[in-house]
């Protein structure tokens, strides 16, 4: 099998089956007896699959292993017969900016964080992009539904420029230029305060973490962690970073609690 595919093709394939069918990668994990790690590096084509292994899947998301195995396999029948394209198969996650969220959590942020001198502009991105998608693999919905794109020093919300002259207009905002260890450092201080209402518990739940986490960090630390996290390492230089791809996470970055991972090859 695995010289007619690659491992890739093989992956995508199957997280194609995984999501149309309703599947979880820790639900497909248990029903498949290998841990949900072994699940995200089959999906990212890091991993090959046995014969055994692909048995099991076959009969878990119900395709025909000659099918799967074609070269023009597209998923053409579901389990109840309805006619399935492979590009129509992936999960939906268009990120739409909610600026108003966004400018809150923003002020939410800057609140606990603003009087430490660690946080300048980097920090500061690094903090919004953790809550995002955090928020995102813990509840599969978008917290400000900001764009993030892979750029050298790590993922940037765009549109941000606009959104900070819009604060700094609206005397949100106050944009300080300094210094920190002798490097220069822009830095923003808020003028008022995040309305709450705006923020559900479990948002600001979510954010507290993450500046819990990573608020006293420096720059050069943050910024390589992220880059070793899933999103930022399965994007292209200068693309948009998919929130998809926080389900792909491993510690110690996912922030889900998938339980006791098993593996199969002692069944």
């Amino acid at each position: 099998m695995s010289n007619k595919l690659s491992q890739n093709i093989i992956g995508q394939r199957l997280a194609n089956l995984r999501k149309t069918r309703g599947f979880s990668q820790a639900d497909l994990a248990k029903a498949v007896q290998i841990s949900r790690s072994s699940v995200t590096q089959i999906e990212l084509g890091n991993r090959s699959v046995n014969i055994i292994e692909l048995q099991r899947l076959s009969m878990v998301l119900g395709f025909s292993l000659d099918d799967f195995v074609s070269g023009d396999f597209g998923m053409d029948q579901d389990v109840e017969g309805a006619v399935i394209k492979e590009s129509d198969a992936e999960r939906i996650s268009v990120p739409s900016m909610k600026t108003d969220k966004f400018k809150n959590v923003l002020l939410y942020i800057l609140e606990k964080c603003a009087g430490k001198p660690n946080v300048g502009e980097t920090v500061l991105y690094k903090l919004l992009y953790f809550s995002d998608f955090n928020y995102y693999e813990l509840y599969e919905n978008h917290l400000t539904g900001a764009t993030y794109r892979k750029l050298p020093f790590g993922p940037v919300p765009q549109k941000l420029d606009a959104i900070l002259r819009q604060m700094i207009t609206g005397n949100q905002l106050k944009r300080v230029k300094t210094e920190y260890h002798g490097y220069p450092q822009i830095r923003y201080l808020p003028l008022e305060k995040a309305n709450l209402t705006e923020l559900r518990a479990s948002e600001k739940d979510v954010i507290d973490r993450v500046i819990e986490q990573f608020s006293d960090w420096s720059a050069t630390a943050i910024s390589d962690f992220s880059h070793k996290d899933i999103p930022w390492q399965a994007s292209r230089e200068g693309e948009d970073i998919d929130y998809e791809l926080a389900f792909y996470r491993e510690a110690p970055f996912s922030v889900r609690n998938y339980g006791e991972e098993i593996e199969g090859d002692g069944i």
